[in-house]
């Protein structure tokens, strides 16, 4: 039985030009290219005033079979692929960013935007990546059976408690404890 799928997915970031003493622009993922190609280079798609798209990178989405329930959660909502971006250390690089991660999990997702150090984006999910997914959860989930605690009788817990530790050690003749 198979434990994850792989399907590689072409990553498309938006660079928007900002009025702003501090930023020069403003980057964000806008949709992902199913089964598209390896990209060696940024490949520009669209250019209009103050707008610019780009083929910046191919990915892979993994699925594994134990995080289904996350993407189950997914295909409720929106289904949405999750992108991750992460600073650019290149000092040569014309681009801020680059893309870091694709995934379907929406738990995957929010552990990212809890570290605040990346920056993440919800982009539509393709139909046929919809089906892709649901035929893998449809495969592989099993749904946890929810089993409650049962609480012990707090009256017989008490008593392991309320007795008084033994010491030994010299004693007088009432039968209290000599200090020595």
């Amino acid at each position: 039985m198979e434990r994850s799928r792989t399907i590689p997915v072409g990553v498309v970031l938006e660079r928007r030009k900002l009025d702003n003493p501090w930023q020069d622009f403003s980057w964000s993922a806008v949709s992902v290219i199913v089964g598209a190609p390896e990209a060696t280079e940024w490949k520009l798609l669209d250019k209009a005033e103050g707008v610019e798209r780009f083929h910046a990178a191919t990915l892979k989405l993994t699925l594994y079979r134990g995080e289904t329930e996350a993407y189950k959660v997914n295909l409720a909502g929106t289904p949405s692929v999750y992108v991750v971006l992460r600073q650019n250390d290149d000092p040569e690089s014309e681009f801020d960013v680059v893309p870091f991660l694709a995934t379907a999990s929406a738990y995957e997702s929010q552990d990212y935007l809890d570290s605040g150090e990346e920056i993440v984006d919800a982009v539509p999910m393709p139909d046929g990546l919809i089906a892709w997914v649901q035929d893998f959860c449809d495969q592989h989930h099993e749904d946890e059976v929810f089993v409650k605690r049962k609480r012990s009788d707090h009256r017989r817990e008490q008593d392991k408690f309320a007795r008084r530790p033994r010491v030994d050690g010299p004693r007088d003749r009432s039968g209290r404890r000599r200090l020595v």
